[in-house]
């Protein structure tokens, strides 16, 4: 119960029904807040208690300060927890592991439960192995069940041993797509009382459903697992961007080419850490679907949410997708009554403002390494030549284009572009060339562009006219159609563009993350041997949201984000050098060349598409019995009980050992003395560069491992569908094949120096840390700017700190990394401002000591510690534990020590 200090207990009634609200007009000051801040001044009224939450923290949301720097800690409490495999596995192996901790402590297991609703849904195991026929999807669906059994029979028990967990089987889509067709309430309602949908999810893309007037961000998954048992997030007030929207797109540009801009401008603007609000009235003019697809690239952009107020096309979407008439009319009610509806003309208080008229959007692609760095698509072939240079041994052209080597050192080129044509012999016995910037992989895929029906509808239109004028894909390109949900596929169906799809190559492989997630199957491997023996500088392009290095095929070194329909295109096309705006994507039966503007369609094209083909009773049917699955899912047999049968022979679930050993009362914190550094990094180390989530190689600590245990190389299946299991994962930590430690100069992968042993040999990252910790001497990371950016991958941290790291120095963090970091018990510090590795001239070598960490144990934190080394080297680290509750996870060894032992003691 609520203390409700501000009488705020109110009753709205809807129809026949009356719910229990907290009116927000009570706290001076709401009515100038931004929507989002209005959410969590409701989060607060509503959990009151008078100690985590008192009146005080009411009062400074509503006197909230916008032009000040974040200081007021509160605790937010979301409404429920969301997640997907490769993060949900560890999460419910964690449950299962503190259940057992619960009662060596003398506790009561039962109490490790999820207090609020959390729903997992399984998207991220499917890859496409199989494409190009009819039977991919079916063939694929068997691989999954056959490589993933032992995770699929944890889930569910899972869902037969806790409480309020639900799971969404596979080959249902992709757990974004499902939150806002199926699973997103937008207004919540239990015991009686209605209030505005939060969350937290185990996937940075959980922003999607911002787009839906929902408040809720990504997660590690150890704090999605503090929130499932009632542990409040804790976080600062933020500062809010205001993004002005005005205008409206022109014809032939997409959601795609919007969500690239925005993520340019606020890229470059700095928001993370930020909520960024969409606000004016080119939002009215955005479709409900576009405004998914911005909030989904949150994280891309790096703000904390990226949310949208509730109007009309928040209603009409929640009729379209099977709400019910009393669900809808109670979000229109409760929106109106709470100064949440939509007001295009409003201009509540922000802390900083940025505008964006959408007429001046123009068609745009993001590559070849980060989705921030797009590139107007008429300038695309362009800006490969340039880039590509860097992806090629010697390119023997100086700036000029020309040869700047003699004839006999320098590779071929062509037209100032590095060139190595080679001969490919397909299994058929036909032949064909390939090049640096070879279109490898075409992928529609990812929640951000398959939930929208406006540009998967033009990419199976973009096919239909190909296939009228006698194109298809080139016989290199790998393509893969991986929608989000089972609807995409119905009105692809009703609408007879499937056969199109197919034609083109473009057939269904699964619904699921596939090729964005880094699951996108092996080249066929006469391509895979071709590029790899002559080195090549191929491409990707898919409709994703990630194309960080390493992550999309082990073959593939340059990655390109595209709209869906872009992505037939450059299918057809088969190479980044082709400037697809004006040069012929191929002929037509009569010779002639054909052009992209023959075959793009018109906006009353798809238009007409979407409001014939797509209706409410698809989504009734899809969803009508989500959870319960398949008959191959009902099937798995499941062990029963309250505390899970670990086998220990199992190769993806596993016990791990985060509470070997734990005391009621945790240890004094202590200064870190004489530690080596494992790794030194540059800017924009991702969790991808950290934790991979895609294969696993034979000859690296991980593959190792697996074969040790009995694991044929075809079964390895990949580090993200092992992250149940920590012997993997530890090995995995550290070792994407595009990292580049600068201790180990001249190595790409997960390498490092051993000093422990005499010279500082080369080694595998694991090696080196299991010889460190056999020794006692703990581990340091240092890295440049945005450290771990990308994916809210709780094996980054988890990784961490079992290979040994006790301290990571950064020039800055990214959000979730930094905090994940902390909840397992890793101390995140930040080089001075303006300074760095190379300005204090550490080379890595050094051994480091950092102290003062000590005054934690005060109950204060130090705003910086003293960092010293054995070459004399010395500087203030500011220390990045940014709150109190933050402190009090440090202090524990970690977030779930801390609830462990605060359960237990309540």
């Amino acid at each position: 119960m609520s203390a409700n200090s501000f009488d705020a207990r109110s009753t709205l009634r809807v129809g026949d029904e009356s719910y229990e609200i907290f009116k927000l007009d009570k706290v001076e000051g709401s009515a100038r807040l931004p929507y989002s801040l209005k959410v969590l001044l409701e989060n607060l009224l509503r959990t009151e208690d008078g100690a985590n939450i008192t009146a005080d923290h009411i009062r400074a949301i509503g006197g909230w300060d916008s032009q000040a720097q974040p200081s007021q800690e509160i605790q937010f409490t979301p409404a429920r927890v969301i997640m997907q495999d490769f993060t949900g596995v560890p999460c419910v192996v964690d449950l299962a592991t503190m259940r057992e901790a619960v009662k060596e402590l003398g506790g009561d297991p039962a109490k490790i439960n999820p207090l609020a609703p959390a729903e997992l849904v399984i998207d991220h195991s499917v890859i496409a192995d199989k494409f190009g026929t009819k039977d991919a999807f079916g063939q694929n669906v068997e691989l999954e069940y056959g490589r993933n059994k032992e995770r699929y029979q944890f889930l569910r028990w899972g869902q037969t041993a806790f409480d309020e967990f639900k799971v969404v089987p596979p080959g249902t889509g992709i757990v974004h797509q499902v939150n806002i067709e199926h699973l997103a309430r937008t207004v919540m309602v239990r015991n009686g009382q209605a209030y505005p949908d939060t969350l937290v999810g185990t996937d940075s893309h959980t922003t999607m459903v911002n787009g839906l007037g929902v408040l809720g961000w990504g997660v590690g998954g150890i704090e999605a697992e503090a929130a499932m048992l009632g542990q409040p997030v804790s976080m600062l007030i933020p500062r809010v961007v205001g993004f002005k929207l005005t205008g409206e797109l022109k014809p032939g540009t997409t959601a795609t080419d919007l969500v690239l801009t925005i993520t340019e401008m606020l890229r470059k603007h700095g928001v993370v850490g930020k909520f960024v609000e969409f606000y004016g009235e080119g939002v009215a003019a955005t479709s409900l679907a576009n405004r998914a697809t911005i909030g989904n690239m949150s994280p891309e952009f790096g703000s904390t949410a990226a949310i949208f107020p509730i109007d009309d096309e928040t209603l009409n979407y929640l009729r379209l997708t099977g709400r019910d008439a009393q669900q809808v009319a109670l979000v229109e009610a409760y929106a109106k009554e709470q100064g949440l509806w939509l007001d295009p003309k409003a201009e509540p208080d922000f802390s900083e403002k940025l505008e964006l008229d959408l007429a001046t959007v123009v068609p745009s692609i993001a590559g070849p390494k980060r989705p921030q760095d797009r590139i107007v698509l008429a300038n695309a072939a362009q800006q490969f030549a340039s880039d590509v240079r860097n992806y090629v041994s010697d390119t023997g052209v100086d700036e000029a284009g020309k040869e700047s080597f003699p004839a006999s050192d320098a590779p071929a080129v062509s037209n100032g572009v590095p060139s190595n044509p080679t001969t490919v012999t397909a299994p058929d016995g036909s032949t064909y060339e390939i090049d640096h910037g070879a279109v490898t992989v075409a992928a529609i895929t990812s929640c951000t562009n398959t939930s929208n029906p406006y540009v998967m509808v033009a990419a199976a239109l973009v096919a239909k006219k190909a296939v009228e004028k006698g194109l298809t894909r080139k016989p290199w390109v790998k393509t893969t159609l991986a929608p989000g949900s089972k609807v995409v596929t119905d009105y692809f169906d009703k609408a007879g563009l499937t056969p199109y799809l197919d034609k083109v190559g473009f057939n269904l492989v699964g619904y699921g993350c596939t090729t964005c997630i880094g699951n996108s199957g092996p080249l066929p491997e006469e391509v895979s041997k071709a590029v790899n023996d002559n080195d090549l500088a191929v491409t990707s392009v898919l409709s994703g949201n990630r194309n960080f290095e390493g992550r999309i095929n082990p073959d593939v070194k340059m990655n390109y984000l595209a709209s869906p329909p872009l992505v037939v295109a450059y299918a057809i096309a088969g190479s980044m050098k082709v400037d697809i705006t004006k040069d012929a994507l191929g002929t037509d039966q009569d010779g002639k060349p054909v052009y992209l503007a023959d075959i793009w369609p018109t906006e009353a094209e798809v238009n007409d598409v979407v409001a014939n083909a797509i209706g409410e009773d698809m989504f009734n049917k899809s969803y009508q019995d989500v959870f319960a699955g398949d008959a191959q899912w009902q099937a798995l047999p499941i062990p029963t009980g309250n505390t899970f049968e670990w086998d220990a022979e199992s190769t993806y679930v596993r016990k791990p050992p985060y509470f070997e050993g734990m005391a009621m009362d945790p240890a004094p914190v202590e200064d870190i003395t004489g530690a080596r550094v494992l790794a030194k990094l540059g800017d924009s180390v991702t969790t991808d560069h950290i934790s991979p989530a895609g294969a696993i190689k034979a000859d690296t600590p991980a593959g190792k491992y697996l074969t040790e245990h009995g694991i044929e190389r075809r079964d390895f299946n990949s580090y993200g569908s092992r992250r149940g299991n920590h012997e993997v994962m530890i090995r995995g930590t550290f070792a994407n094949i595009r990292l580049r430690n600068q201790i180990a100069p001249g190595t790409e992968g997960g390498y490092t120096r051993d000093f422990t042993q005499d010279g500082g040999p080369v080694s595998f990252i694991y090696d080196a840390s299991q010889n460190y910790q056999a020794a006692g001497t703990p581990l340091a990371i240092l890295a440049g700017k945005e450290y771990g950016s990308g994916s809210s991958r709780d094996w980054a941290a988890k990784g961490t700190a079992l290979l040994g790291v006790k301290a990571v120095i950064a020039e800055s963090y990214e959000r979730i990394h930094r905090s994940n970091l902390i909840g397992m018990g890793v101390l995140p510090l930040q080089f001075p401002e303006g300074q760095n590795a190379e300005t204090f001239g550490l080379t890595g070598e050094e051994a480091f000591s950092f102290t003062g960490v000590t005054e934690l144990n005060n109950g204060t934190t130090p705003r910086t510690v003293k960092v010293t080394t054995d070459t004399g080297v010395e500087f203030d680290a500011v220390v990045r534990i940014d709150t109190p509750g933050e402190a009090d996870y440090y202090r524990n060894g970690g977030i779930l020590q801390y609830v462990l032992r605060s359960l237990i003691r309540s």
